[in-house]
């Protein structure tokens, strides 16, 4: 059931949901940007690109850096390269009008890392979205298991080795086991404050839960904090 829930594949599903209402917040900054928007998308996927972004593609010119570039096929305005989130050289100041990351900056490493990543896409683009998964919601979003993201490290690496969680399966190899937990670090409002202090803070909610974070500044002056989270 909580699966169901969080598959992004089935349009109905809570989660597809909510990133409609997500890409609304980004079709926004789109909207604003003459076309062709130049738009760099770290750690996006050709797939995502062809389901939830259709639309919007012939008005862009989309860059993906992932650390190994799929192939975009048949996907037009579309380049795939290969690039390090937390340092992008190949790419000049603001070459791109808008920087686009969904659900990416939470598996960059440590705060430290999260904190370059952060730096690197303030630099190469005039506009940026950046989404991440709360740290207090209380279902973590990677392994599905219920304030999962308390729990000790030595901890989440045992039950990891020994069921399946989430989307994540089971990992028997002990060393795999305590990287893979301890390479998801969640953020908090105050982390994405820090990480992006020209951003205007947006919640995604559950209700009154905040699901998710998006940190958004459109290209040009600031948008200033007319909705906090």
């Amino acid at each position: 059931m909580v699966l169901g829930l969080a598959d992004n594949c089935d349009p109905q599903s809570l989660a597809s949901r909510l990133r409609r209402q997500r890409m609304a917040w980004f079709v926004e900054l789109l909207n604003a940007v003459p076309a062709p928007v130049r738009v760099l998308d770290v750690g996006g996927t050709v797939a995502f690109w062809r389901s939830t972004a259709a639309d919007w593609l012939p008005r862009c010119q989309v860059t993906l850096v992932n650390l190994r570039p799929e192939d975009t096929g048949d996907l037009p305005g579309a380049t795939a390269v290969a690039g390090d989130a937390r340092h992008m050289p190949r790419f000049a100041d603001r070459s791109f009008d808008l920087c686009f990351s969904n659900s990416v900056i939470e598996h960059v490493g440590t705060l430290y890392d999260q904190r370059a990543m952060a730096r690197e896409i303030r630099r190469v683009a005039h506009g940026y979205f950046v989404q991440t998964p709360y740290r207090h919601f209380p279902l973590e979003p990677h392994f599905l298991v219920p304030f999962w993201q308390y729990l000790p490290a030595g901890v989440r690496a045992a039950l990891f080795r020994r069921f399946r969680l989430g989307w994540m399966g089971r990992q028997p190899d002990p060393f795999l086991a305590r990287a893979e937990v301890e390479q998801v670090r969640l953020l908090n409002r105050r982390e994405m404050r820090v990480l992006f202090p020209d951003a205007t803070l947006l919640a995604e909610r559950v209700g009154p839960l905040v699901k998710s974070l998006v940190a958004r500044k459109a290209p040009g002056p600031e948008e200033g904090n007319s909705k906090p989270a």
